[in-house]
């Protein structure tokens, strides 16, 4: 039924409601009826993926009675994804939704409509929590809901006491007013809404009612703690954060952080022996590794025409190499990644490539990185494992009384390889396969709507790998280049550190320490603290190399800072030459790229 003009349209979100639905309808619209015109609301069953007979029940009664409207949707889209899809055919000026299970007592449904429909409030909710009414919930409820509820008064500055009771009204221009920053479209939605509509100095009131539980409530792990905690800590990035992120004051913080972090390792560290280790290196294999690094970025450079290629657009080598190393430049001068928008900026200025196609290229990109980097670390420890390099190197730094715990933790290690390895062959197979993967695996683990929002967040992950996974022979080609690139990233690391005269460890272990330690430094990298990440990446390398062999911590960093400085030495001078080849303002491109708005994972790249 479509209906007509009326003054208020309650939603009821239903998901498998067979056994009270048509109780719930009926019972809205004697209670509807007990305060309202009968023809002045609508009642709209909106019917989430349902896999019983909840359709059915609902289309009987639409047809029944043309007040009820009932809104089918093929796929689960949770509960704020369907509450947005009805409030939007929706035809009152007042708009009200509430749980299905009816567990709020509907005698409060006449304050909470004319609340909203008098004008004097622009929002109403009912709460469990206020003093004079709190609610007898089970006890699992109940300490979940107040740390729920505290964490979000905590974190988000909200002044109401209930965000999650499923009893609210709207006014349907205030409503959609907010709902333009709302971004969670499951259960986090209620909070989301309310808050936004604080900040945006809407009023809101919240008052008591009763409320009895009805049925059984289970903690969901990925719902409570991944989908909840999450999206807690993303507002309270992007109202209290994000807007202080000034390109000033990311300058201030990465200069200031870098100087703390000087001090610190003159105070701390032996600096004096770390330069005088420094002098010993051999520069002749410190030049082999500068030479080394520098092959990587040719490949680079065909890694992205391949992926280019899968996306439609041909372009030479040698342009897409100066192209990275413009980017990668602009990592190096300026703080927070302010470089990442500058190759879909030189894509676009230079060859007209469009910015969407130029960042979902780099997205492409770095999901490749992350699986190659994953795998390696993978194998490195299985291999370990295998020979029984893991025990030595484990008992070699626990002593001979830990041979028991140093077993164990091989053993660990082993696991965590097998299953890192797993987990890049599931995103792979589930890229190149026509059934979901991810979603199905994601489904046992939760049942919860929440688990089709985590799954939607990894089959983006593994989408960008489609983008490239449909044509074997340029997966194959993108996969090759990518392990080359990342193990003479390592090589170069060994390298650098073999040249310090006390180093003497066996190539196996050598080859694992340097994997490890580059995977782990670049992964450091990842926070936008620093220029170029100086500082992440050599604490994280000393702390994996000094931590897990007989180097010495003067030894491990004076290798970390030579090779960061090795590869960040190449990366300018090719930035500079290609800068000036291109006929490229680093400054005006950063300035280009920050301005375009695309959400992209963070680089690995030096």
């Amino acid at each position: 039924m479509s209906g007509g003009p009326v003054e208020v349209s309650v939603v009821l979100p239903s998901y498998n409601e067979e056994a009270t639905i048509e109780n719930t309808v009926e019972t809205t619209l004697d209670t509807l009826e007990s305060f309202l015109p009968p023809d002045s609301f609508e009642v709209i069953v909106a019917e989430d993926g349902c896999d019983d007979r909840t359709p059915e029940i609902a289309d009987r009664m639409s047809e029944r009675d043309s007040r009820v409207r009932h809104f089918h949707s093929d796929e689960r889209l949770g509960r704020g994804g369907a509450l947005n899809r009805a409030f939007e055919s929706a035809n009152g000026e007042t708009l009200v939704y509430f749980d299905t299970d009816l567990a709020t007592d509907m005698n409060h449904l006449e304050e909470l409509v004319e609340s909203v429909r008098s004008g004097d409030y622009d929002f109403a909710t009912g709460s469990r929590w206020m003093p004079e009414n709190v609610a007898n919930r089970p006890a699992k409820r109940d300490v979940a809901s107040r740390g729920f509820n505290g964490l979000t008064r905590l974190f988000l500055q909200s002044d109401l006491r209930d965000h999650q009771c499923g009893f609210k009204a709207f006014d349907r221009s205030a409503l959609f007013d907010v709902l333009e920053g709302v971004e969670d479209n499951h259960w986090f939605w209620d909070t989301e809404v309310l808050v936004r509509a604080q900040r945006k100095g809407y009023k809101i009131k919240e008052f008591s009612v009763d409320w009895t539980p009805k049925g059984d409530t289970k903690v969901d792990l990925v719902r409570d703690v991944f989908g909840m905690g999450s999206q807690i800590g993303r507002c309270w990035w992007e109202f209290s954060v994000e807007p202080r992120i000034t390109r000033g004051v990311s300058i201030s913080v990465g200069i200031l952080l870098t100087i703390i972090a000087v001090m610190l390792m003159g105070k701390y560290l032996p600096l004096g022996k770390v330069l005088n280790q420094m002098e010993s290196a051999n520069l002749a294999l410190v030049g082999a590794a500068a030479v080394i690094y520098v092959f990587s970025w040719p490949l680079r450079g065909a890694r992205y025409k391949n992926i280019l290629e899968e996306l439609g657009f041909t372009e030479s080598v040698g342009f897409l190499t100066g192209a990275i190393f413009i980017s990668q430049t602009g990592n190096l001068v300026f703080p927070a990644r302010l470089g990442d928008g500058v190759r879909a900026y030189v894509m676009k200025a230079r060859r007209n490539i469009p910015y969407p196609s130029g960042f979902a290229s780099l997205a492409v990109e770095r999901v490749f990185d992350l699986l190659t980097i994953t795998v390696l670390a993978g194998v490195v420890l299985i291999g370990l494992t295998v020979t029984g390099q893991a025990a030595d190197i484990v008992q070699a730094i626990t002593g001979a009384k830990h041979a028991e715990a140093a077993r164990t933790a091989v053993y660990v290690a082993a696991g965590v390889g097998v299953a890192a390895i797993a987990a890049v062959g599931v995103i792979v197979a589930s890229a190149r396969s026509d059934s979901n993967l991810v979603r199905s695996l994601m489904t046992k683990i939760s049942s919860d709507s929440y688990a089709n929002h985590v799954a939607g967040i990894v089959e983006r992950f593994t989408g960008d790998v489609q983008t490239v996974a449909s044509d074997r022979a340029a997966f194959a080609r993108v996969g090759a280049s990518s392990l080359a690139i990342w193990s003479l990233d390592v090589l170069t690391a060994i390298l650098v550190l073999v040249a310090f005269p006390s180093v003497s460890l066996d190539p196996i272990t050598l080859v694992a320490i340097g994997f490890f330690a580059v995977s782990v430094g670049n992964l450091a990298k990842v926070l936008p603290l620093s220029p170029g990440g100086v500082g992440l990446y050599e604490a994280a390398f000393t702390v994996f190399v000094a931590g897990l062999t007989p180097i010495s911590w003067e030894v491990a960093l004076g290798a970390a800072i030579l090779d960061h400085a090795v590869k960040n030495i190449v990366t300018l001078v090719g930035g500079v030459g290609s800068m000036f080849s291109l006929n490229v303002s680093l400054t005006q491109a950063v300035e280009e790229g920050r301005d375009v708005s695309v959400e992209e994972p963070a680089s690995l790249d030096d």
